[in-house]
């Protein structure tokens, strides 16, 4: 797993939580709610590979990004290459999101990780990106600053190490955090789990042998 890239959306997950990222890149659990719906529909208008000009700017859709440096690979929603006054393109990276920006930093170490990919990718330095979010239908520009681009970058190392460990945090309840957060049923992190994955098999078969009844004897 140690060799294995990060997707750049995990960044986004271990920011904000790193239980969160391992219940969804580990123990591979989902659950869809309005919230995770409103942000998929969202970005379906991104997904289709093309480009396009729109005055004088170059936009990439669904454009694929790696970095060796950093061991990350993902897809960027856009990618605008701006001319610069020499005639070269710099990239210039926007992500798409639901509702509205947020106190805590996930959706830019997202960004910025892209930026650091691009960079990496062609060449040029990308000092900045933008992130539009659904509910104000506004761009907001994030600079891809030293602390932004450490906290991307520690990001990445603990989502590495939570990787080649194999092991899911235990929970830790913050309420305005995890009342968010669309796995709170399965990761009960007022009850402290570890393991959703394994708790939530134990109750099907749990469930499965009361249907069954008792055995004959």
């Amino acid at each position: 797993m140690d060799d294995d890239p990060i997707p750049i959306s995990a960044l986004q997950h271990a920011v904000y939580c790193l239980r969160q990222a391992a219940l969804i890149h580990l123990e591979r659990l989902w659950e869809e709610n309005l919230f995770t719906a409103k942000g998929r529909v969202l970005h379906a208008a991104t997904q289709e590979p093309g480009a396009r000009y729109s005055r004088g700017v170059r936009r990439v859709s669904a454009m694929p990004l790696a970095s060796r440096r950093f061991g990350l690979v993902g897809v960027a929603d856009v990618v605008e290459f701006h001319r610069t006054g020499g005639g070269e393109e710099t990239p210039y990276p926007v992500e798409y999101k639901r509702g509205k920006p947020k106190a805590h930093r996930a959706d830019e170490a997202q960004l910025c990780a892209q930026g650091l990919c691009l960079e990496e990718m062609t060449g040029r330095p990308v000092s900045e990106g933008a992130l539009f979010y659904g509910e104000t239908r506004r761009r907001v520009v994030v600079r891809f600053d030293d602390e932004l681009r450490r906290v991307t970058e520690n990001a990445a190392a603990a989502l590495r190490e939570l990787f080649a460990s194999g092991r899911t945090p235990a929970a830790e309840y913050e309420a305005r955090k995890c009342g968010a957060c669309s796995l709170k049923d399965l990761c009960r992190p007022q009850i402290g789990g570890r393991s959703a994955k394994r708790w939530r098999e134990r109750q099907v078969r749990e469930a499965l042998e009361g249907r069954a009844g008792p055995a004959a004897p």
